[in-house]
């Protein structure tokens, strides 16, 4: 979902269509018109180019985007929905910031714009989608765009040429182990890719579900800090280990990119990432396309272990047009606009991961079949709720979801990132973190006795 045709499509787009391009003024706010703040990734910006032309032309309702990188975009948006300001009818949310600004009700429910809308399917949304954009009142307050969870990558050519049989259903160690055996089978080529730049969003996105799987969590359902217990311990210093001994040259500064790259180059046999990757990886022009295989993503203690994300619409609470702002959402996550994008901008471009119906698509399957049918597979065994191995307080898999977590998260990210480097020890690395952690911690324990 990090492609470089994203700047290419966006200058386009904002020379020919009615938006409000990077970070300017937003146009009107008459009842045919609606002001969306969104995100620069590929997929928006199909769907910026495609509005005018279909959306507009059916209904009359003129949409003025406001498009920017994801960091501005989420300060933006904070800003913009906090404050209650209605300059905005819709903005790009993920399942992190959904079900906290329906607890803060900055965001509308949609659940009665669902029911006099039969047509949208709800029913049709993948079950784990609508879970993590459900609030604490059991409604659901966002509508995915595109979803993603995790899984593992590897060439299938090098494992065989090894005698190596990836399994189905595969464990850590097993990982492990084959990572070892396939570091060096090329000239340069390392065993495994893993993240390790700093960032809740980038090491600890897959960390975080190695630590589920293992056993561990970052606090309890009571708000106890867990990050340096035996349990949180051990799946950290695997993973560092794992990737010190096995992983990639400058592994403490390799995120998404730097592992999506390592494996089109053929600098890495495997890579445990996003399963959002593998259209990059099956892409026309990927050197590596038709010797990927993709196994789920790897287990110890827990039957599944992939993480969960999806870019969603929420309609702002403040909003006076939310009539209109449904009829966008249901038009840009229905079942009708991916085959819009499929016949209009290609199969490849589609934003799957959310409905079941996209998996039964004859042309997106013709396109995506190396993947389509693990992807699936891996957001519907995807569970927000129940993770790991012990009751959660907040929902969520590859993060916590609470206010703090981002700060928290990226603190502890760093130390992490020097373990991986082999400047400071794994515990020591966590003794922090479990200072920062039990702050957090104390807090809602505060609140929770105070109630």
């Amino acid at each position: 979902m990090r492609r470089t045709r994203a700047v290419l499509l966006t200058l386009a787009v904002l020379a020919t269509s009615s938006c409000a391009g990077w970070g300017g003024s937003v146009g009107g706010g008459g009842p045919d018109s609606i002001n969306v703040l969104m995100v620069n990734n590929p997929q928006m910006v199909d769907l910026q180019r495609l509005t005018a032309d279909n959306f507009t032309r059916e209904t009359g309702i003129t949409v003025n985007f406001t498009v920017l990188p994801e960091n501005d975009v989420r300060d933006k948006i904070s800003q913009e929905f906090s404050s209650q300001a209605g300059q905005y009818d819709v903005a790009t949310l993920s399942n992190f910031e959904i079900p906290i600004y329906a607890r803060s009700g900055w965001i509308a429910p949609m659940d009665e714009f669902i029911a006099n809308d039969p047509g949208f399917d709800q029913d049709d949304i993948l079950a784990p989608m609508v879970t993590s954009l459900t609030g604490d009142d059991g409604q659901v307050y966002g509508q995915p765009f595109y979803g993603e969870s995790s899984f593992l990558m590897y060439r299938r050519d090098v494992l065989e040429q090894a005698g190596i049989t990836m399994p189905a259903n595969p464990t850590w160690p097993q990982v492990a182990d084959i990572a070892a055996r396939v570091d060096g089978a090329q000239p340069g080529m390392a065993g495994i890719c893993l993240r390790g730049q700093p960032g809740w969003g980038q090491v600890f996105a897959p960390l975080t579900t190695v630590v589920n799987t293992f056993g561990g969590t970052w606090f309890t359902q009571d708000w106890q800090a867990q990050v340096d217990s035996p349990e949180f311990t051990e799946a950290v210093q695997f993973y560092v280990d794992l990737v010190r001994e096995h992983g990639q040259t400058g592994a403490p500064q390799a995120g998404f990119t730097e592992c999506l790259n390592n494996l089109i180059q053929g600098n890495v046999a495997m890579w445990y990432d996003a399963t959002s990757a593998a259209g990059s990886l099956e892409a026309e022009d990927s050197p590596v396309r038709g010797l990927i295989g993709y196994a789920p993503a790897p287990v110890v203690e827990t039957d599944s272990a992939g993480w969960l994300y999806a870019w969603s619409w929420g309609i702002q609470a403040a909003s006076e047009r939310k009539d209109a702002a449904w009829r966008f959402v249901s038009w840009a996550s229905g079942r009708d606009y991916e085959r819009l994008v499929g016949e209009q901008v290609g199969w490849s471009s589609v934003p799957a991961g959310k409905r079941a119906s996209t998996y039964e698509i004859p042309e997106y399957l013709a396109e995506a079949g190396a993947f389509a049918e693990q992807t699936q597979a891996a957001i519907e065994s995807a569970d927000p709720r129940d993770p790991g191995v012990q009751p959660r307080p907040a929902l969520g898999i590859q993060f916590v979801g609470i206010p703090e977590f981002p700060d928290l998260g990226t603190q502890v990210s760093q130390q992490i990132s020097s373990a991986i480097a082999g400047q400071v020890s794994v515990p020591d690395a966590l003794e922090r973190g479990q200072q920062l952690a039990d702050d957090v911690a104390e807090r809602y324990r505060s609140r929770e006795e105070g109630s």
